[in-house]
């Protein structure tokens, strides 16, 4: 039976949105937690584009993404990242680096559900 987190982000900051959506994708909190096993959860993060981005970060903050190959990286603002894919691009990059750097880590995400 899948358990179903819904949160919703109006007026939420982004990276303490991030913080708690990884939390729960982890499943720490769960009484059968097992480090080598995705936990049936799934979150739902609704009203995404309602979220707050403080301070500079949307002029100052750089997004990387890097194709691969040579010269393949990419910067760019995010207010730039906003306007090309919106802030479910944001927060899901924020919340795929808060998860541990394993081969669960994809699958969890695929647990991960934004709505703008």
């Amino acid at each position: 039976m899948t358990k179903i987190h819904t949160i919703d982000a109006t007026d939420k900051v982004l990276g303490r949105l991030a913080s708690e959506v990884a939390a729960l994708l982890n499943s720490k909190d769960s009484i059968s937690f097992v480090k080598n096993r995705v936990e049936d959860v799934q979150v739902k993060v609704v009203n995404a584009s309602k979220m707050k981005v403080t301070g500079n970060k949307m002029k100052e903050s750089v997004h990387k993404s890097y194709s691969g190959y040579p010269g393949g990286l990419k910067e760019m603002p995010l207010r730039y990242v906003v306007e090309k894919h919106g802030y479910a691009k944001l927060l899901t990059h924020a919340v795929h680096g808060m998860l541990p750097k394993n081969r669960l880590q994809e699958i969890r995400m695929k647990n991960l559900v934004i709505e703008e």
